[in-house]
């Protein structure tokens, strides 16, 4: 069993919880926030020997120099675009950096010993949040409480809910309700790869309200609906013209998910019976599920979060090199996995967060294993085993700080089937003439209704 480093003094008393509610934080304890700790409970510090670099948040929003126009699509712009790796492991020399890394890493090792690559590159921490969702995350801190078994909370105001958490359920609704975009317009293609490397293509036009993260509600209770979404299908061929919009609740125990779909061929809008957990989400091939999308999202319900402790590890960060609009898929799509001269890996702090499934509960994945950055609370990594405890996935997003929003955004993520060998690439924007369109303030909830849906189909 692999050894966590348990660096923080709360981290050992985060291994006692698993699934309970927990009292809130003293005043003393959430001092230590915008001190020994950034805003959202991460260490300052570097690590012992700086291969973690202490945390500078020297930058908000736009670096100096860079020439970046917000709120348009521009694709990202790397600050770091000069770097070169430090070093590169690979399957011959994977065993002096195995404590470093996840089951699902070394599996892809042994499946592709010859082309699969982790390129680490020089850490950065350089930036922050806005000021008032640092004082927002503090108040969470000594005022938010986790209620109905740990699917709802109290005094919770946006944000991130618990920085200093003291079990799994709390570490589940820091990835949940990070802070990020109120808006997003994305047209996005998804590649299904096949083993032999044969690539079914699929595009959606994806819209996304965060109404807990839109300025006029940050640091206000958050109750009712969390967010919306509206996904128009573009290809295949065969299923365009599907629309479908959902809306998700603050509170699982009092809500659910929702969603409403149209079909073009009998032009009539229906709801969706069930929505979520593992059904198969379109266009992947069965290859993710609905709630593996973001590695994990929705109702927390069907598992026991246990918050394992914090370890040091190779996780894709400031991902700014794969997003390029000078990516070719054809260049990053290959047979196996995606091609590793695009990837940027850093040493880094993560949260280890353990879920496994309930008894009398069902879900393809009996356990998944998901790897927290301590910087922003994203779920990163992710490894998933089957229903006989076998590893069966291994999957990765690829994060950047967009400028726009003044926070960290999800890329391009990638899944990969470790029994088949094939893959999805998902979210990919590169040859796209826009990136993700973010926080450009022009959505509206009557964007995302039944009515609305049927009046975009007719």
């Amino acid at each position: 069993m692999r050894t966590m480093l348990l660096i923080a003094p709360f981290a050992a008393t985060a291994l006692l919880y698993s699934g309970l509610a927990t009292a809130k934080v003293t005043a003393a304890e959430a001092e230590k926030l915008g001190k020994d700790l950034t805003c959202m409970g991460a260490e300052k510090a570097a690590n012992k020997d700086g291969s973690i670099p202490e945390y500078s948040g020297k930058w908000l929003g736009t670096p100096a120099g860079i020439a970046y126009k917000p709120n348009v699509g521009q694709h990202p712009v790397d600050p770091y675009a000069g770097e070169k790796p430090l070093y590169t492991i690979t399957a011959s020399n994977m065993a002096q950096y195995a404590s470093r890394l996840s089951e699902g890493q070394k599996a892809m090792f042994a499946k592709y010993p010859s082309s699969f690559r982790i390129p680490v590159y020089p850490g950065h921490r350089d930036f922050r949040y806005p000021d008032n969702v640092c004082a927002v995350a503090k108040k969470n801190a000594t005022e938010a409480e986790m209620t109905d078994g740990g699917l709802g909370f109290t005094g919770l105001k946006g944000a991130v809910p618990f920085p200093i958490p003291k079990s799994g359920d709390e570490a589940v609704m820091n990835h949940t309700y990070p802070y990020r975009a109120y808006n997003e317009d994305i047209t996005r293609d998804f590649a299904n790869v096949d083993p032999n490397g044969k690539i079914t293509w699929g595009r959606g036009w994806n819209r996304s309200l965060s109404i807990v993260n839109l300025p006029d509600q940050l640091g206000k209770p958050m109750e009712g609906v969390q967010a919306m979404t509206r996904a128009l299908t573009l290809l295949p061929e065969r299923e365009k013209g599907i629309l479908s919009v959902s809306s998700e609740p603050v509170n699982f125990a009092k809500g659910k998910r929702l969603a409403w779909s149209y079909d073009p061929g009998t032009r009539r809008v229906r709801q969706v019976p069930e929505y979520g957990f593992d059904q198969p989400l379109n266009g992947t091939g069965g290859k993710m599920t609905i709630d593996s999308d973001r590695l994990f999202n929705g109702s927390p319900e069907r598992y026991n979060w246990k918050l394992v402790g914090k370890q040091e590890m190779y996780i894709p960060a400031n991902s700014y090199k794969v997003h390029g609009n000078n990516v070719k898929y054809a260049d990053l799509i290959k047979p196996g996995h995606a091609n590793p001269d695009y990837m940027r890996y850093e040493l880094r702090r993560v949260w280890v967060l353990e879920a496994t499934l309930k008894q009398g509960y069902r879900h393809l994945y009996a356990k998944r294993v998901l790897y927290l950055d301590e910087d922003t609370w994203h779920a990163v990594m992710a490894d998933y085993y089957d229903g006989r405890g076998k590893l069966w996935q291994h999957a990765l997003i690829n994060y950047y700080y967009a400028y726009d929003m003044q926070a960290w955004h999800a890329g391009s993520s990638f899944y990969y089937d470790l029994n088949s060998g094939g893959y999805v690439g998902y979210n990919l924007f590169q040859e796209a003439k826009l990136g993700p369109i973010l926080n450009r303030g022009d959505l509206k909830p009557s964007m995302f209704t039944p009515e609305a849906a049927r009046s975009a189909g007719n």
